[in-house]
């Protein structure tokens, strides 16, 4: 689904920088600023500086000068306003309006419900919805009401009670999560490799090291054995040792073979 993501009267060029960052981290890349406060915004070191590398999305951003220029093509406006209004759109969190928008639960509450068997990948296309477009208003003043009264939803993230401010940057962040999850989001990606797991024979061949250093120090006797050696494998099966830790207690075994052994 088409997404773009509308700053209104932006003050700070950091910010734009900013959601630029935001932006690219999940994979969207339509940036409208509206009446910025400098025309040369996206040019600007503190807004290429605050980008972290998401040039690509600066470069192809668009400034206009009214919201209806901004919004052309899009189908869904979702205002993101934080001050309570006696009238304008309902007040949804992100998350539960992005499910219900992607489920066409909002077609089905105006009396045009999707049929049941239709698949996931046909839902945008056959609720009608052409773009979504995400508001953001200027830092000191939010969204005008006349911005937000045009807009499908209102959107307001959880936060402390007491202390609900946040950063243009990290409200655009948090937004943008929220709507690549409900598209599907992003595989989460294995940076450390799977460690290999060490076979019965090594954790065998371990034991019977650790057998021989245990005598040597006295701790083992070899003619009343008892349960210890049956009792360290069932441990060491419950740790299901990698083969790089075979190797770290073969070494703890050699350096007691290799001690000199406590008088008796």
């Amino acid at each position: 689904m088409k997404t773009r993501f509308i700053l209104i009267e932006t003050s700070h060029a950091g910010n734009v920088g900013a959601a630029a960052r935001a932006m690219k981290t999940m994979g969207f890349d339509d940036l409208v600023l509206v009446r910025p406060r400098w025309a040369n915004v996206l040019r600007k070191e503190e807004t290429i500086q605050r980008a972290s590398g998401a040039l690509d999305v600066l470069n192809q951003a668009r400034i206009v000068e009214s919201l209806d220029e901004a919004v052309d093509g899009l189908s869904h406006l979702c205002a993101t306003a934080m001050t309570p209004r006696d009238f304008g759109p309902p007040t949804r969190a992100p998350r539960q309006h992005f499910e219900m928008l992607i489920q066409g639960e909002l077609k089905a509450q105006a009396g045009q419900a999707l049929e049941a068997d239709l698949p996931d990948e046909a839902v945008a296309s056959a609720s009608g919805e052409t773009g979504v477009g995400l508001l953001f208003g200027c830092e000191r003043f939010g969204m005008a009401n006349d911005d937000v009264y045009r807009c499908n939803v209102a959107l307001s993230i959880p936060s402390n009670p007491q202390f609900g401010s946040l950063n243009l940057g990290a409200a655009i962040q948090l937004i943008a999560y929220e709507w690549r999850q409900a598209l599907g989001g992003f595989p989460v990606v294995e940076h450390t490799p799977h460690p290999s797991r060490a076979d019965m024979q090594q954790v065998a061949g371990m034991l019977g090291h650790w057998e021989q250093a245990l005598a040597h120090l006295g701790f083992l006797d070899p003619a009343a054995p008892k349960k210890l050696m049956p009792r360290l494998n069932q441990m060491f099966n419950r740790a299901q040792l990698t083969q790089e830790e075979i190797h770290i207690l073969r070494g703890v075994a050699k350096s007691m073979l290799q001690s000199t052994p406590p008088k008796h």
